[in-house]
């Protein structure tokens, strides 16, 4: 269902990025900004937090010094309790898939009689993730960067997040879009933290305000192949591989990860640029896992990203920059989506009309998030600004905002 909506989008900015390369004049591009260097738009996600995951990179080639950067982020993830059965005889699956989810009526009563896996998760938190990444050229076409991130869970009270508190989330559906509490926030309470997941496995992860943990360190290698389209078309390619070790007491793992990624860049009249770019990643999750008793944050193995980016920049007669730029990104699910069709989920529907089945649901969807940026920059100075929004409804998370700073580092 939420498939082809995002495909429509997609197609749509595919089509833009085409017209753009047939019409447009390419000119020398100005050395002070190295293609689109985003912040880190990576979701708040729940699950996602406890993995490596990968950040697109759309920048030319590696940045000619070192650098520092510091990556703040802010996101409101909401999900009332719901329970999610999973059966193992063939028939009830089979009696499943030909019914319609909220119509699979059964009684589950014990693993001899009606055998099937279960979980339940509620999630109720403001996350605030901190991202410490160093750029290294190691050659005139190659990059290392190391990335530390951490999490704190919050309940999301003024004024440390402003934008994502539960108060302005609801203010916005009661008095713009969305309608009055139409999830159930207000139902539950605002300025909550309740975030607890029992896996399918019968591990339990509870977290409580203010716990902190220290998601993972990541290493990504890049290369930044010299091709005659750098110079004819003002085309450039990178091709990166990634290596992750999450720490997290729940999740001991090492990921892997490869990406490639495709930048247009146009020089147009007084002093604008156009960059369009396009980049896919795939991340293998938990490839080597350091503990038995892992909680399952999904049972799909592979994580697939599909990303695409619109910036438009003016530069000044000082010589520094104002860019903004629409970033769309596409992912695939955390769970196998052959469950999808024969899944039973029990929450308080009679109480809550919309949303309640979010927690389970979501999690075998495509997941979609566009992003707002603003960056300045300063020779090798940059300050970013990011809004973020899931626009179908998964609330993983809801509404997410971002600063960041990049400075020199070790010169």
């Amino acid at each position: 269902m939420y498939f082809y909506p995002m495909l429509k989008k997609v197609t749509l900015l595919i089509c833009l990025i085409y017209a753009t390369f047939l019409f447009a004049q390419a000119q020398d591009s100005l050395s002070i900004k190295n293609g689109i260097d985003n912040p880190s738009l990576l979701t708040t996600h729940h699950f996602g937090i406890f993995n490596s995951r990968l950040n697109t990179n759309f920048k030319l080639r590696p940045d000619n010094k070192k650098n520092l950067s510091l990556n703040y982020t802010s996101g409101n993830n909401f999900h009332p309790f719901v329970e999610g059965y999973f059966p193992k005889n063939p028939e009830i699956q089979e009696q499943f898939k030909n019914t319609i989810w909220y119509h699979r009526n059964f009684n589950f009563i014990d693993q001899e009689t009606t055998p099937a896996e279960y979980m339940n998760i509620v999630i109720d938190a403001v996350i605030k993730e901190f991202r410490l990444t160093t750029n290294f050229p190691i050659a005139k076409q190659q990059e290392l960067v190391i990335n530390l991130r951490s999490y704190l869970i919050t309940k999301g009270k003024h004024p440390f997040s402003i934008f994502t508190s539960d108060e302005s989330i609801e203010w916005f559906h009661s008095n713009i879009a969305g309608g009055e509490d139409p999830f159930g926030r207000r139902y539950y309470g605002l300025n909550q933290v309740n975030f607890e997941y029992l896996d399918r496995n019968g591990n339990t992860l509870k977290l409580d305000n203010n716990d902190f943990f220290i998601g993972g360190i990541e290493f990504s290698h890049y290369y930044y192949p010299k091709l005659s389209i750098n110079e004819t078309r003002n085309i450039y390619v990178n091709f990166g591989s990634h290596l992750g070790i999450n720490t997290s007491k729940f999740n001991s793992s090492l990921d892997f990860g490869i990406s490639a990624n495709a930048v247009k860049q146009i020089q147009l009249k007084n002093k604008y640029q156009l960059n369009v770019a396009l980049g896919a990643n795939v991340l293998h999750k938990n490839l080597i896992k350091f503990k038995d008793n892992a909680i399952d944050f999904g049972n799909n193995p592979y994580l697939g990203t599909f990303e695409s980016n619109l910036e438009i920049t003016k530069f000044t007669k000082a010589g520094n920059y104002h860019s903004f730029g629409i970033n769309y990104q596409m992912q695939t699910p955390y769970n196998k989506k052959e469950e999808k069709d024969y899944y039973h989920l029990r929450g308080k529907w009679q109480e809550i009309k919309g949303g309640w089945h979010h927690g389970v649901r979501t999690l075998y969807n495509m997941l979609s998030t566009s992003s707002l940026v603003y960056t300045y920059g300063r020779k090798s100075y940059k300050l970013s600004l990011f809004i973020k929004q899931d626009f179908e409804v998964n609330n993983a998370p809801d509404f997410q905002t971002g600063i960041n700073l990049k400075v020199p580092f070790l010169q």
